[in-house]
């Protein structure tokens, strides 16, 4: 593994482990009203998805049940649809993809360090 893909995957895991604490307590409600918070989960879930797109084709298998190239597409969504954000897909992408990307980004590192 390359050096740099470590540093990616560190920052995909730091982006992710933000957006659980932004998150923490909130209700999908506050989407409504929080601006600023729907800005950090944004930028942070940009911020995973154009790590992923910078991993090395040889890390790419380690990803296993990680869906990279859905998190790529949804990064891309978000920068080139930014007027068209469906904050439904950002709270579900909060709630049900985080957690488990978590686990399996966790798994890649200590599998590598």
């Amino acid at each position: 593994m390359q050096k740099d893909d470590l540093i990616r995957i560190h920052h995909m895991l730091d982006a992710a482990k933000e957006i659980q604490s932004f998150s923490k307590g909130k209700s999908r409600d506050d989407l409504n009203s929080d601006r600023m918070l729907v800005l950090s989960l944004v930028k942070d879930i940009e911020i995973i998805g154009e790590a992923a797109s910078k991993i090395a084709s040889g890390l790419r298998k380690h990803f296993g049940d990680i869906p990279r190239q859905d998190i790529i597409a949804t990064r891309n969504h978000l920068i080139h649809a930014y007027f068209d954000i469906d904050l439904n897909i950002v709270w579900d992408t909060v709630i049900k993809d985080i957690p488990p990307l978590i686990k399996g980004l966790e798994k890649i590192i200590s599998s590598k360090e």
